[in-house]
């Protein structure tokens, strides 16, 4: 893997061809397309980055990419929590397909100005407090990640959660300036894990113990029978529409309070 070094971020300008038009556009282009087919037509657009948590979808989507050769970038967002799980995967999928991951961490001053506030593990005494947590540890480095992009690509599904049920193959990324696209939006859970089986897709031995949704491991259970996939996110939260804030507009988890601390651009948290 490849580890990203944080650098100042620098907001790419959005494409003056690029828009809500534009978006619309593609997601009717791309529905009847085959999985492969919209990959390599989202690589043709431009500068496109894949943001993998090396899920299901994403180990999905990796080994589309790979098997395409689409001039897509590979990054993920290495909070500092993660399951060892995950963090083996990573090693994995890069043998397995010859592909580089950049690992972007969050500034250790972010992490240590949450710390300082709320406690190591703050976030369970309330919305506010993981919402901050959230923000230092996976909003930042997205921030970082994406600052070069024209095309952002994630491995969203309408069948994840009753919040993602609208979730288009292609929407224009307002706060952002760019072109959100989500190839799987479409594709069914039994659909993704049927392809995973043929064509010998690494995953996270997790979901085979009722992990269908892994994110940091202090904030993921397993989920019970007959709970939504996501369930097992932020589990003690009443809010069955929660999110991290990474797909939500800056409008939306922006406004939400986050430690006051001062960026260095010289560390990350190793944590």
């Amino acid at each position: 893997m490849t580890l990203h070094q944080p650098l100042p971020h620098t907001d790419a300008a959005a494409r003056p061809d690029f828009g809500p038009g534009f978006a619309a556009e593609l997601a009717l282009e791309l529905a009847p397309m085959s999985l492969p087919g919209r990959i390599r037509r989202i690589a043709a657009l431009g500068r496109a980055v894949f943001t993998t948590s090396l899920g299901l979808e994403d180990q999905v989507l990796t080994a589309l990419i790979a098997d395409t050769r689409a001039d897509v970038r590979l990054v993920t967002l290495d909070t500092g929590r993660l399951f060892a799980e995950t963090l083996a995967l990573m090693g994995e999928t890069e043998a397995r397909y010859g592909v580089s991951i950049e690992v972007f961490k969050p500034w250790k001053d972010e992490v240590d100005g949450f710390v300082a506030l709320y406690g190591m593990n703050g976030f369970y005494d309330s919305v506010e407090a993981r919402h901050a947590c959230c923000h230092a540890r996976k909003l930042q480095p997205l921030g970082r990640a994406l600052a070069d992009a024209e095309i952002w690509v994630t491995g969203l599904r309408r069948g994840q959660s009753g919040n993602r049920a609208n979730a288009p193959l292609a929407e224009w990324d307002v706060d952002r300036g760019l072109i959100k696209v989500n190839p799987l939006a479409d594709q069914s859970l039994y659909a993704l894990q049927a392809r995973a089986r043929a064509d010998d897709v690494p995953v996270n031995p997790l979901h085979a113990k009722g992990f269908p949704s892994i994110g940091c491991e202090p904030c993921t259970r397993a989920i019970k029978p007959g709970e939504p996939e996501r369930a097992g996110r932020w589990w003690w939260e009443q809010d069955e529409r929660r999110e991290c804030g990474l797909h939500l507009s800056a409008s939306v988890s922006g406004s939400r309070a986050q430690p006051k601390v001062t960026s260095s651009a010289s560390a990350t948290a190793d944590i």
